[in-house]
Parts: structure tokens; sequence; C-alpha cells
């Protein structure tokens, strides 16, 4: 799996740096970290567009309070799907 990290959050938008290849478009990213009072907590981003300079720009489908600069973003391969 590709691994990034997040440079910038701005509200529910998200840049992030990846060393390897980018994720395509519309691809789903996740990151997990600690949430005080909430305990773990996993994030669903889909990534938007490309940037250049091997930056995308993702945006968030929940809240990003509690999220840094730094954090490792994994690129799941496929898009975001929903079961039925």
């Amino acid at each position: 799996m590709n691994k990034g990290k997040i440079v910038q959050i701005i509200g529910p938008v998200l840049d992030i740096e990846f060393t390897g290849q980018l994720p395509a478009i519309y691809n789903a990213l996740t990151v997990e970290y600690d949430l005080p009072g909430q305990g773990r907590t996993k994030l669903t981003l889909e990534t938007q567009q490309h940037l250049g300079d091997n930056w995308v720009r993702a945006v968030a489908m929940s809240t990003t309070e509690g999220l840094k600069r730094g954090m490792e973003i994994t690129d799941t391969g496929a898009p975001i799907s929903m079961p039925v």
C-alpha cells in the first residue's frame, strides 16, 4: 500500500505528499489516529486533485478534528465503496 504524509489541513480539505506513486483521482485514502475522548479513529478521504510535486488534494468524509501535519495516510488503491 502506498503511504503519504499530511502537509496541510484546511477544514475538510487536506494536502498530502506521497513519496511513491500518486493515488488515482477518486481513490479512498485512510488515516488512523487517537482522538481525545473517543479513542482510536479511522477517517476516510477521497482524492480529488493532483497538485504537482507529489502532492494530492483530498476531501475528508468526516470531521478532521485531531489531525496533524505529518500524520501517515494510506492509499487503499480503490474508490470509496459502500456495501448494499
